[in-house]
């Protein structure tokens, strides 16, 4: 019975745990939202504050950078207007000499320098006769109106590439020229014109026009005698074009940075943008800013993207502001975890204990799972692990080994189950045993050996494969795989007889046939000469051919068979002797009379991993019918090479310049019985490349046919190189090409034959190919 004290607080504690949480979390968030948008404001202000000052800096910087050009461009023009005016008769090459400091001082915007001077309508033929005469060749002086006086460029100098513009052309025509030229004579002083497109520029196409200023400074000589004022000799002008002077100032005073605008007043007095330079980024700060130049007011209108002003803009407020609502959400995510913890814990608790029984019972199911599979699969299995204790062997294993116990380590091994080599005899070494190999990390496939013990007194022959555990078991060891291939050695010794039976017993009357047709025409060759007897030795030839093609196919079809049942008799074979005694033995067949000795080139070629008797058989095909399928009257001509495969793997090619096969054909060339249509008139049974194909395939490569570039054909196969396999020196390729040449008499596939001999040998290429075969 729960005291009255107990039974009170449990509402409580209840109306805590429903109401305390929210409310919690709620203070947490208005408290954490409010301080982080205050400090993200208060941030945002300073950067504001910043950008204006950023700003500031760099109006004035562009602003000083204006002035100081502007006023440059006067004080050079003041000192060259001086130097001038010291040379009472001044000549175009005073003039050459004296501007030259211009075209070096990299005034932005200038396009030429000019002297100009006043000229009354009546002067105007003696006024081009008198600077002709001071080296202004070819100058022809243009009057435009009928003003007061004319105003005429005698000479010229062009400034940054901006060509040196017509001598002569009237300068009054330009209304704004010639107020500052006359407002530069009145006062003395250097002078501006408002902005106007420059007479040099009015031909040009408008949106090349652009508005521009001449500078302009009066030329004064010495003064006569003290006191007298000096004497006016004319102008020294400079054009400007606004848009490149201003884009030159401002790309190097804002670095990119400023918008800007230069503004002016016209010919009319109007106000005008005489020219604008744009950066990135859209304006959010403009400021404007007034200046004299010389007798004129200019106004520089600045703008920038805050966003791209050094300093006056970052991601500070915006990761404060982020930063901040994070922090806020993961406090207040903290605070209903500590105060819902113990009610989520239990029911965390409760869903983790069940997980935990279904991952129980489905590891118990995919237990038994693996122990009933592994008791119903007819091929033994055994795992040991790192030291060589068996972790596992199934029921199939037991039975093949004979041996109910197993034993740790595998020094035992061979004598515990009676292992030995496949000649029943000789101990299997325990270094070779694939579950020590792949303890070791090597792979291995198909090690064969014999298991006789006291349960297996007979012995039984398995073929073993071995793998390294993988390691996403979490325990380093190694598998093997048993198979029982007793009955499978027996069958194929059993096919290997039937093989022998059905070539005696079907090529023998054949045989027979053949003698007695051979005797026939032995015994006719000496009867009298007439129809009857060239008929009946006609016929008996035709007879001697079917039966030679009769017995041919019996060869093929044993091959074919054979072909895929015989079984495997892997050792290194060194290809290269082995191509050579192929292509010797079918080079020594008659050949048509008339037909040249084919030529022929074997290249470098690896030593393999093969079975001998069956890698002679497919060289022996594909050689032989580069030499089948020529045309008639030309030498056969093919390359035997290797070139490097995947890794272990070489790619074999034999390559002819024969009939060629057709691409339509290609596909289905290895097929039983196919034959392409450029083949017929040649004799073959089709079945030749189907035997290559399964050999090929036996070995573990694969076989293909290409056209060759040039005409003919090219069959590529690839093979597994021998263990440090390379280029055999020559005594070494001697040794094993007579111990292989041994093993292919002794083993020699059914219904493979040697070729006859006879006729000359081939022309080999020593040196390498000539040429793609």
């Amino acid at each position: 019975m729960s005291r009255p004290g107990t039974a009170r607080a449990e509402p409580a504690r209840a109306w805590h745990g429903r109401f305390v949480g929210p409310l919690l979390v709620v203070a947490v968030l208005v408290l954490g939202v409010t301080v982080t948008l205050l400090t993200a404001r208060a941030l945002r202000d300073d950067q504001r504050a910043a950008a204006d000052r950023v700003m500031d800096q760099r109006t004035a910087v562009a602003r000083a950078a204006v002035i100081g050009e502007t006023g440059r461009y006067r004080d050079l023009m003041q000192a060259v207007a001086a130097g001038l005016g010291t040379n009472a008769r001044l000549t175009a090459a005073d003039f050459s000499a004296a501007t030259a400091p211009l075209d070096r001082a990299g005034l932005v915007g200038a396009t030429s320098v000019a002297f100009v001077v006043a000229a009354a309508p009546d002067d105007v033929a003696a006024t081009e006769q008198l600077w002709r005469s001071r080296g202004s060749s070819g100058l022809t002086l243009q009057p435009f109106g009928e003003p007061r006086e004319h105003l005429f460029p005698v000479f010229r100098r062009s400034l940054n590439n901006g060509g040196a513009g017509p001598r002569g052309i009237d300068v009054s025509a330009a209304p704004e020229a010639a107020a500052a030229l006359a407002e530069a004579r009145r006062t003395g002083q250097p002078s501006v014109s408002a902005a106007y497109v420059l007479l040099r520029d009015r031909n040009l196409p408008v949106d090349r026009q652009q508005l521009s200023f001449l500078f302009v400074a009066p030329v004064f000589g010495a003064a006569p005698t003290a006191g007298e004022p000096p004497p006016f000799q004319g102008w020294l002008a400079m054009g400007l074009h606004g848009r490149d002077f201003l884009g030159g100032v401002l790309s190097t005073a804002s670095q990119g940075l400023l918008d800007g605008e230069l503004s002016a007043t016209d010919g009319s007095g109007r106000r005008v943008v005489v020219a604008s330079y744009d950066t990135r980024g859209e304006r959010d700060l403009i400021r404007q800013a007034a200046f004299p130049v010389a007798d004129r007011q200019w106004s520089l209108l600045t703008g920038a993207d805050s966003h791209y002003l050094p300093g006056a803009r970052s991601g500070t407020p915006t990761a404060v502001l982020v930063g901040g609502l994070v922090i806020t959400g993961m406090l207040a995510l903290l605070t209903w975890v500590l105060a819902t913890g113990r009610s989520r814990a239990e029911a965390q608790v409760l869903v983790a204990t069940a997980d935990l029984r279904l991952a129980e019972a489905e590891s118990r199911r995919q237990a038994g799972l693996l122990s009933a599979i592994m008791a119903s699969i007819g091929d033994g299995v055994g795992v040991v692990d790192e030291n060589g204790a068996y972790l596992l062997h199934n029921p199939a294993a037991k039975a093949l080994l004979g041996v109910p116990d197993d034993i740790d380590g595998p020094d035992g091994w061979q004598e515990h189950y009676g292992l030995f080599r496949p000649d029943g005899q000789t101990p299997f070494p325990v270094e070779e045993m694939p579950l020590v190999r792949a303890l070791r990390g090597e792979a291995s496939d198909g090690v064969e050996m014999i298991i006789r013990n006291e349960s297996r007194p007979d012995g039984i022959l398995v073929s073993v494969d071995g793998r390294p555990l993988d390691p996403s078991a979490g325990q380093h060891g190694a598998v093997a795989v048993f198979h029982d291939i007793t009955d499978l050695r027996r069958y194929e010794n059993d096919l290997a007889v039937f093989a022998g039976v059905v070539a005696h017993d079907l090529k023998a009357p054949l045989a027979v046939v053949r003698g007695h047709c051979e005797n026939a025409d032995d015994e006719l060759a000496d009867a009298p000469d007439g129809p009857e007897v060239r008929e009946a030795r006609s016929a008996l030839l035709r007879v001697a051919g079917a039966v030679d093609r009769m017995g041919a196919m019996i060869d093929t079809l044993l091959a074919y068979t054979t072909a895929r049942d015989a079984p495997l008799k892997l050792r290194p074979v060194s290809l290269r002797p082995l191509v050579e005694d192929v292509v010797e033995e079918r080079t020594q067949q008659p050949r048509p009379a008339g037909t040249p000795p084919p030529d022929i080139y074997v290249g470098p070629l690896p030593v393999v991993d093969a079975d001998p008797a069956m890698l002679r058989h497919v060289v022996d095909n594909l050689v032989g019918n580069a030499l089948k399928y020529v045309p008639a009257g030309r030498a056969a001509r093919i390359d035997v090479t290797a070139a490097p495969a995947e890794q272990g793997w070489t790619r074999i090619e034999v390559a002819d310049r024969g009939i060629g096969i057709p691409a339509e054909d290609q596909p289905d060339i290895f097929e039983s019985f196919h034959r392409a249509r450029t083949a017929a008139g040649y004799a073959g049974t089709g079945l030749g490349l189907a035997i290559c194909r399964r050999i090929v395939e036996r070995h573990g490569g694969v076989i293909g046919v290409s056209d060759n570039p040039g005409g003919g054909t090219r069959f590529h196969f690839t093979l597994p190189l021998a263990t440090g396999a390379g280029p055999d020196d020559p005594q070494a390729a001697l040794d094993r090409a007579l111990a292989e040449r041994a093993a292919i008499e002794q083993a020699t596939l059914p219904g493979v034959t040697p070729a006859g001999t006879a006729s000359a040998p081939p022309r080999m290429r020593e040196a390498g190919p000539a040429g793609t075969a």
